[in-house]
């Protein structure tokens, strides 16, 4: 396994506790950096035996304090990578309710606005940053029958693009993945003709694995990654077309 060096950064994983999170904090310290996960639940030793601050990244209050917290402790504040998301219902647009529907893009997209916005001061103050953002391969094609899953995570495509451009004059990146089917819990909440719907698109015939996900957000949390900003990268075994 390839490896990048963090030793002495602070990386923020969102969603921490499972699936793509966990992958990615796991890996992290591998890789030397001190993780701060931030989640709603509260994490036992065998999870998680690092920094914790437990948030819910809709509300402003919560991710403000979270990020101040983190930064008091730790020192610093150098990578974030936002998993925290949920897929909601599968429903017609026709069908779909509104509370449905601003619970999904309050979660997937103004949670990753909440904290995307809150690192920025202490990555600018430092003169350094990575932030990233998951994204998905709904965002750019738009699945049926997950609308607002779909609108929100396009939504975390265009953030992300705002956002690198802001902050190009810096040596602060801000990228998203956009993967396709990944076998993590979230992959659960979808009914199972869904997913064999989902996973019938894509040519190399299965679903994607945490550690491959992780894999490619290491590498654009780490050093290395420095001319690559506001960009989306597929993660989709072969399905994305553009």
């Amino acid at each position: 396994m390839n490896t990048f060096d963090l030793s002495g950064q602070v990386a923020v994983v969102t969603g921490g506790m499972g699936g793509i999170g966990l992958a990615i904090a796991k890996r992290a310290e591998a890789c030397g950096a001190t993780v701060s996960l931030w989640d709603t639940q509260t994490p036992d030793a065998n999870t998680h035996a690092g920094h914790f601050a437990q948030v819910d990244v809709t509300s402003e209050t919560s991710v403000t304090a979270a990020c101040a917290k983190t930064v008091a402790d730790l020192g610093r504040l150098d990578i974030l990578v936002n998993c925290a998301g949920i897929t909601g219902p599968t429903a017609t647009v026709e069908d779909y309710t509104l509370s449905d529907w601003l619970k999904v893009l309050s979660l997937n997209l103004t949670g990753t606005f909440l904290c995307n916005r809150a690192v920025v001061s202490p990555m600018r103050q430092q003169n350094y940053g990575r932030i990233v953002n998951l994204a998905s391969i709904a965002g750019k094609e738009g699945n049926a029958l997950q609308s607002a899953y779909s609108a929100s995570k396009a939504g975390v495509i265009a953030l992300t693009k705002s956002l690198g451009k802001e902050l190009c004059t810096y040596p602060i990146t801000v990228n998203c993945i956009a993967p396709a089917m990944v076998e993590t819990p979230l992959l659960m909440q979808m009914p199972p003709e869904k997913r064999r719907e989902n996973l019938a698109k894509i040519p190399m015939g299965r679903a994607g694995s945490v550690a491959e996900i992780a894999s490619l957000a290491l590498w654009l949390a780490s050093p290395e990654c420095s001319f690559s900003t506001g960009a989306t990268f597929d993660a989709s075994g072969g399905r994305a077309t553009y």
